[in-house]
């Protein structure tokens, strides 16, 4: 059974800095590339980044110098470390891991930027 379970989501003021986690078990994670999403309540589904099996990171446009998404294989998981906070980061985020042609997600994990 496969299951991507992530954690650190929350509270932050304006500025401030959170740490997400997403732990992967059921499948070969070294064959994954792995990604962060967010959907804001009214919005789409949007990319935030990715990383490749190799470790090759791609960002949006909008969270570039302000997250950085790393992987530990030791460790299935995959972090988004998220600083400089703004308002318009609220959402909730979504880990994904694919390996085409398949895609699993994870529930999802709330981030309330606020003051």
């Amino acid at each position: 059974q496969v299951q991507l379970v992530e954690s650190g989501g929350g509270l932050v003021q304006p500025g401030g800095s959170l740490r997400l986690s997403c732990e992967a078990s059921g499948i070969i994670f070294l064959i994954y590339a792995m990604g962060w999403y967010r959907q804001a309540p009214g919005k789409q589904r949007e990319l935030v980044a990715t990383i490749t099996n190799g470790g090759i990171p791609n960002y949006a446009d909008s969270v570039k110098g302000r997250f950085t998404i790393s992987r530990d294989s030791a460790k299935n998981t995959v972090y988004l470390q998220m600083n400089s906070l703004k308002p318009e980061d609220t959402a909730v985020y979504y880990c994904k891991a694919h390996a085409a042609p398949i895609d699993y997600w994870g529930q999802g994990t709330q981030v309330t930027v606020s003051n």
